[in-house]
């Protein structure tokens, strides 16, 4: 009876169970991507517009992005109490709506549907800050898998909730909304209380590549299944046994990854002790403070960094290390001798803990937003605009598309993170040359949307999806690795201000006004065609027709702009790189000795 209650103890506490929780959570947080599903019947059912649909579009992607409270919530409350709040907004939020598209409440003003469409959608900030905060810090080492297989499933939540409301078969798209009202509010109540941290540095295994390796696979093994399932409803009538047949089969895949945490709880392995080079004092001791020859250490080795010659830099990686070690060591015995005067540092060091205040004035904290925000940007841009992109190179079917780029969007989230813990792991090199990498992968993708060549849009949505999904596994980690996690969620919500931000510039002015300039053009070259045939009469064209761009001209100038901004934000994480050297060499260096 003692062996089994040990048994079950360490499962309740496995880093793993937590990251399994974590990644069922992010399955039903992004309620985002299917606001697309919804917001038909609410257009119907309240009489609106194009315009004052687009207002609520905008108030969902505000939602999606501002998550300041979030971030300060989580450093204040346990991540259960935030995981709460994000459960009860996304309840009352999209619970509302249900009510007022569904006739049970009066009908409110625009302005009132944008603050619960905001506050639905705001719920879900609290999901991805908890889930990625308790990860990250129980996979210290790991933060670029971890990051990019979460993220992946907030991705892909939109697919599964889709799947799930097909098999249901509500009699009306309204019940759509009280599923998502619902759904993941319940999902998050139940599992609220295993998401925190619990020692993860504490608890490596040597089996921990063949762990992440099961669930790589998982993760492909769904991206594919996933795809199939699309395709096959998309082009072919199904009927509704076979969709719970493909639905049952989505839950059995989603669930497999328990088998991880149950069978290490199950098996006693030695721990490896090597995870605690990775992290900061400050959070090995995690009961109490360093002590002093701890603080007299830090103060040291800041000094170093302030006072190291430039050529030292610019050595190999080993003979960088000696070279640190032994400035360190000359300083710390003049410092105790009293032949020098060892300053205080003023505020924290690269790859120590920041709060947002001191981050926010670093120039890497910057070089990171505006990396992000001409990247992640211009791929919000494409995921956008992506129907009226295809319609002007004449595809009738824009599903295919949309589900392709969500798709190709996890793969990129979980490939990120895989290869850019391959370069700092292996080679102790900056994280960020992996999203220049991915920048200027985009970049090339653009290229193929300016030109409309023949199956321009399927190797565009490839190169595209799988570009901008690696920002979302690359961003996180290296924010937590240079700028601490005791903060973390506060960092991460700032940053990922940078999308909305891209996408009202990118897609609101730039693509938006091109677009119609264009229209305009052909719309008025057809006219003029018409008057010179004979043909056209008063009122066969009318000034509220619609106007509408076909041929690759219509976004021509806005993918080369596009692509010109990805090739800034690639130079923009080189000279991230370029700064951040001694930093990842220092912690992920310490690690490969």
């Amino acid at each position: 009876m003692g062996r089994l209650k040990e048994r079950f103890q360490a499962f309740v506490n496995n880093r793993w169970l937590v990251f399994v929780a974590a990644m069922w959570i992010q399955s039903c947080a992004g309620v985002g991507y299917i606001f697309g599903s919804i917001s038909p019947v609410i257009k119907i059912s309240l009489n609106y517009n194009q315009r004052q649909l687009s207002k609520l579009g905008v108030a969902k992607d505000l939602g999606d992005s501002v998550g300041f409270l979030a971030g300060s919530l989580s450093d204040r409350l346990p991540l259960w109490g935030a995981l709460l709040v994000g459960a009860f907004q996304n309840l009352i939020g999209y619970g509302w709506v249900w009510l007022i598209v569904t006739g049970r409440a009066p009908v409110l003003p625009l302005w009132a549907m944008c603050i619960l469409i905001f506050v639905g959608n705001n719920g879900e900030t609290y999901f991805n800050t908890a889930a990625l905060v308790s990860c990250v810090q129980n996979f210290p080492k790991s933060r670029g898998p971890v990051v990019g297989i979460l993220k992946g499933f907030a991705g892909l939540s939109g697919a599964i909730l889709t799947q799930i409301y097909t098999m249901i078969n509500f009699p009306d798209q309204a019940s759509l909304i009280f599923m998502i009202a619902v759904g993941p509010a319940m999902v998050v109540i139940a599992l609220m209380f295993i998401i925190r941290p619990v020692g993860g540095h504490r608890q490596v295994r040597p089996s921990d590549g063949l762990s992440f390796t099961f669930i790589y696979s998982v993760c492909l093994l769904l991206a594919a299944y996933l795809m199939g399932v699309m395709l096959l409803e998309d082009l072919v009538s199904v009927s509704h046994t076979l969709v719970t047949i493909f639905t049952v089969i989505l839950f059995f895949l989603l669930v497999t990854p328990i088998i991880v945490p149950i069978a290490l709880s199950c098996s006693e392995e030695p721990k490896d002790p090597a995870e605690e080079v990775l992290l900061p004092k400050s959070e090995q001791q995690e009961a109490g403070k360093p002590e002093q020859s701890d603080q007299e250490h830090e103060v040291i080795f800041s000094e170093v960094e302030d006072e190291k010659p430039v050529e030292v830099d610019l050595l190999p990686a080993s003979e960088r290390q000696k070279r640190i070690a032994q400035l360190q060591a000359e300083l710390f015995q003049a410092a105790a001798k009293g032949a020098v005067r060892v300053k205080r540092k003023r505020g924290p060091h690269r790859g120590e803990d920041f709060t947002l205040m001191q981050a926010l004035i670093k120039a890497d904290f910057w070089l990171i937003f505006f990396s992000l925000l001409l990247g992640s940007g211009s791929g919000l841009t494409v995921i956008d605009n992506l129907g009226q992109m295809s319609q002007s190179l004449g595809y009738d079917n824009t599903h295919i598309f949309v589900s392709m780029i969500s798709i190709w969007n996890f793969l990129g989230r979980v490939g990120g993170g895989y290869f850019s813990e391959i370069i700092v792991r292996d080679h102790a090199y900056p994280r960020p040359v992996s999203m220049a990498v991915a920048q200027l992968v985009m970049a090339v993708g653009h290229v193929f949307f300016a030109m409309g060549w023949p199956g321009a849009m399927y190797v565009g949505t490839l190169l595209i999806g799988l570009g901008y999904g690696a920002h979302w596994a690359i961003v996180p980690a290296a924010a937590s690795e240079l700028f601490g996690l005791k903060k973390f969620g506060a960092l991460y919500n700032f940053l990922t201000l940078a999308n909305p931000a891209g996408s009202l510039v990118f897609s609101g002015v730039i693509a938006s006004s091109i677009y119609d300039h264009e229209a305009e053009k052909q719309a008025h070259q057809h006219h003029i065609q018409l008057q010179m045939s004979g043909l056209l009469f008063s009122g066969l064209y009318g000034q509220d027709e619609v106007l509408k761009c076909e041929g690759s001209v219509c976004f021509f100038l806005t993918s080369m702009i596009m692509s010109g901004f990805c090739v800034i934000a690639a130079v923009l994480s080189m000279i991230l790189v370029y700064r951040t050297k001694t930093v990842y060499a220092n912690l992920y260096g310490k690690s490969r000795t």
